[in-house]
């Protein structure tokens, strides 16, 4: 996963010292998520008359921790700290006093489709190098192709057996669909895994992520349940209409609403943005990338791993698990479903859904697997307010696309931000974290 750089150092070295901004504008952000809050903060703390405008009736966004079991905070969207060395959400969670708990993609487990355990050690090396050099042929052609049609026009592919290129997809979907959210037919060969990561474990948090959150909107004056349905230009400023008929007005907004709404038309611009950034709206994908917690009564599965993978029937389907029963000590599975799959699941009922990963994990681990007690089941793509998980490079878009689609339009008065937005870590919650410090420092320049 990704994150990036702080604050230019001018108005990094004004938020340090506490100085307020020379004259109080009035700013809103619209959106409650990570990168308004962190845009907020930074803003109130240089002096402005900050209001952050959210549609839910929640703070948080694409964090969500679920309290539906009391004993159990379950994280629904966002969950780890990726890489906690040098990562600003490591600070925060310092600040917030959030207790975490590492985990650890060697504590594995694979199994095959009759549930017996595999060592793919080297399969899986294979079906990489297979994978690396489809990429590497195509890196002089003139233009970017999906990464599917890198992979299967590839001689490598062309001369695989089934098994192999059964392996070959189950890695893309483990290292490309799952970790970027985007199917691999739509994924670009050239950029798909573009950008920085931070080193370190990667942590979960046991009382729920909401707890960075809830620490950066202290203070902050926050309107929930208000859907901004347009904003247009007004002399030196901004109006904000809300989806109630009352509108507000600001010297300047920060937009940080996910990539899926921005591409939906929910929000309506009455003067247009530049053609850079519009073009970068229209051709970033917006992926999907859904959560099926199931509780047991029981932990009745290997308690020393972190993860199982599945080499079941189908491509991508249940082929992605995280197990809390070592890290937390709780009977609780996570299974995954990325991209294309995440979209067939998605149109199950519950009820079918929970029959689906029954069956996948008495296949898995014998037919006298526990039925589950309780489940959460996410359908990100169906959420009004988010229109999927997260952003992935879509076929010809690259880093320079997120920087289009960053920075300022309407002569400064809009300013965007999301992890969208974050040319170096998009797609990871510290991406969205930075990218609201550098839409504050933005604002900060255009106000000082």
């Amino acid at each position: 996963m990704h994150r990036r750089a702080a604050l230019s150092l001018i108005p990094a070295a004004l938020l340090a010292r506490g100085v307020r901004a020379e004259a109080t504008r009035r700013i809103v952000v619209i959106g409650a998520g990570l990168a308004g809050l962190s845009a907020a903060r930074d803003l109130q703390a240089a002096g402005h008359d900050v209001t952050v405008i959210e549609a839910r009736d929640r703070i948080g966004g694409r964090i969500h921790t679920s309290r539906v079991w009391p004993d159990l905070p379950m994280d629904l969207g966002a969950s780890w700290i990726h890489g906690t060395k040098g990562n600003p959400l490591t600070a925060l969670a310092d600040e917030a006093g959030a207790r975490r708990t590492a985990t650890s993609y060697d504590r594995s487990l694979t199994l095959g489709p009759d549930g017996a355990e595999l060592d793919l050690t080297a399969a899986m090396e294979a079906a990489e190098a297979l994978v690396q050099s489809a990429r590497d042929a195509i890196e002089d052609r003139d233009r970017d192709i999906s990464l599917s049609e890198a992979i299967q026009s590839s001689p490598g592919w062309k001369t695989a057996d089934t098994q192999t290129r059964r392996l070959v997809r189950h890695y893309v979907n483990a290292s490309f669909e799952q970790e970027y959210s985007g199917d691999w037919t739509d994924a670009s060969a050239w950029h798909i895994d573009s950008g920085k990561e931070y080193g370190g474990v990667d942590v979960l948090f046991p009382a729920g992520i909401d707890q960075l959150t809830t620490h950066l909107a202290k203070g902050l004056t926050i309107r929930l349940g208000q859907t901004v349905t347009a904003l247009t230009p007004a002399a030196d400023g901004v109006t904000i209409t809300l989806a109630d008929g009352s509108s507000l007005t600001a010297d300047q907004a920060v937009v940080t609403l996910p990539l899926g709404v921005l591409q939906s038309g929910a929000i309506t611009f009455a003067e247009p943005l530049s053609p850079d950034r519009q073009q970068a709206i229209d051709s970033l994908g917006m992926g999907l990338l859904n959560k099926c917690w199931l509780r047991f009564d029981r932990i009745a599965w290997d308690d020393t791993v972190d993860w199982i993978e599945w080499l079941g029937p189908q491509d991508g389907h249940w082929a992605q698990w995280v197990s809390l029963g070592r890290a937390a000590k709780v009977p609780v599975l996570l299974a995954f479903h990325a991209g294309a799959q995440a979209r067939e699941t998605e149109r199950l009922d519950d009820a079918s859904t929970l029959a689906a990963a029954h069956d996948a994990l008495k296949a898995m681990f014998g037919t006298a697997f526990p039925a589950p007690v309780s489940a959460q089941i996410t359908r990100w793509s169906r959420d009004p307010f988010a229109l999927g998980s997260y952003s992935f490079h879509a076929t010809g878009t690259s880093p320079k696309t997120r920087r289009a689609l960053a920075g300022s339009d309407w002569d400064g008065r809009l300013v965007f931000a999301g992890e969208a937005t974050e040319p170096d870590y998009p797609g990871t919650a510290h991406g969205a974290y930075l990218s609201g410090q550098t839409a504050a420092s933005t604002v900060l320049e255009r106000a000082g």
